[in-house]
């Protein structure tokens, strides 16, 4: 039930007078500043709450009369205020207003007070689903509600929140189309990252379209179900995994200055961690990522939409090609496929930290695990191929792996 703004302000004077008599005592008591800490704040948002009662309040209650004139339409006060919900951060708080329709029991289609407050469509203020979607996006969504609910006090369910983001992914290429402007400042050197990660999906993405699997996952699962035959049914083995996976492809573009380091540096920096604190940072970087997905019923793979928008990025930063532009990968081939088709004027680098981690395994077929002579066969290979020797080391490797028997050499 909605009160005055002259009793909701006089109600946030009154908690805040006993917010300030709570330090005073809490000081004279000699409690803990954590204790004080949790107490203040929890106060706090009850101030909040009736300050935001107030301004409602003043607001009004959105009565425009028995009939209002909309777009040569007239519509209705309903009988009797209707009531919403506002989920903000401070709390909940119920709205009750008058609303417009046709007939009563229609929906309602003129909200002069939700238009008024600019109240959002859902429960959810828009303030709370920014601070919602930021834990959404580095959690779990049931622990990024959860963790909401310890600070605030609000529960949202898990549903809600999924919703939330989808809705909030449609606005995404709008707002990347309005925010484009070209950086200020920018160093010598442009770089073209891209990489891909599996995100892992309780359902398929043809199975959420109700669509039939492509043909190369057909053939994969062909595979896997062979594999499988022999398996238990009720226990995973090494490797098996109970969710499957949809591949998203990350991608960054931005611009560095030169640096120049020997072979000594970086396996100084990679093995010894020697970490040189002038290292130039990446400037105006811009970061996005892309999951194939439906579009009014055709297919978009998501790994040729992000080379694609890599190269209007790069194009865009340097649209007469004066700088050196760099492409920076892993060993993934169908990302070097698409690098060759729409970035071919880019120097190919293959990451660095792939390829260590390549050469430990076949140091490890050498050489026990954890042993100086495996760190020293991975600092000699790694040393040939900093220092351009790139055939002579996979020579080298592949003459070695004749030596080995059974399934070290499978794995080498």
């Amino acid at each position: 039930m909605m009160i005055s703004c002259e009793q909701a302000f006089g109600k946030t004077h009154q908690l805040l007078e006993k917010m300030v008599a709570f330090a005073e005592q809490a000081s004279k008591d000699g409690k803990r500043i954590d204790l004080v800490e949790r107490e203040v704040f929890s106060r706090l948002l009850e101030i909040g709450r009736e300050m935001l009662n107030g301004f409602i309040a003043r607001a009004g209650d959105g009565n425009e009369g028995r009939t209002v004139q909309q777009e040569e339409q007239v519509l209705k006060r309903f009988k009797g205020k209707r009531r919403r919900v506002y989920r903000s951060i401070f709390g909940v708080i119920e709205i009750d207003r008058w609303v417009y329709g046709v007939r009563e029991r229609q929906k309602a289609v003129y909200l002069p007070l939700d238009q008024r407050l600019g109240l959002p469509a859902g429960e959810q203020s828009y303030v709370l689903e920014d601070w919602m979607q930021r834990f959404c996006v580095q959690n779990a969504f049931s622990h990024a509600v959860t963790s909401l609910d310890d600070l605030l006090g609000i529960k949202t369910s898990t549903r809600t929140a999924e919703r939330i983001n989808r809705e909030m992914s449609t606005y995404v290429e709008g707002h990347r189309g309005a925010s484009e402007k070209l950086p200020d400042e920018e160093q010598e050197i442009l770089v073209a990252t891209a990489d891909g990660k599996g995100v892992p999906m309780c359902r398929t993405l043809e199975e959420q379209m109700g669509k039939d699997d492509p043909a190369w996952r057909r053939c994969q699962q062909k595979k896997q179900q062979a594999k499988a035959a022999g398996r238990a049914t009720k226990r995973l083995g090494r490797g098996q995994k109970k969710t499957r996976k949809q591949m998203a492809y990350v991608g960054a573009v931005y611009t560095i200055s030169p640096w120049r380091r020997s072979a000594d540096d970086i396996l100084d920096e990679l093995l010894r961690k020697d970490k040189k604190v002038e290292r130039p940072r990446p400037t105006n970087k811009r970061v996005w990522a892309e999951l194939t997905r439906y579009r009014e019923g055709e297919r978009w793979d998501g790994q040729p939409k992000l080379f694609s928008g890599l190269a209007l990025e790069t194009d865009r930063r340097d649209p007469e090609g004066a700088k050196p532009l760099v492409c920076l990968m892993d060993g993934q081939r169908s990302l070097w496929n698409m690098k060759r088709l729409w970035l071919s004027r880019a120097v190919g680098i293959l990451d660095i930290f792939h390829v260590t981690e390549w050469l430990w395994k076949a140091a490890y077929c050498f050489h026990r695990e954890g042993s100086r002579e495996a760190e020293a066969m991975v600092t000699h290979y790694l040393r040939m191929f900093l220092e351009g020797k790139v055939s002579y080391a996979i020579g080298s490797l592949k003459r070695k792996s004749n030596d080995l028997s059974g399934k070290k050499q499978g794995h080498s």
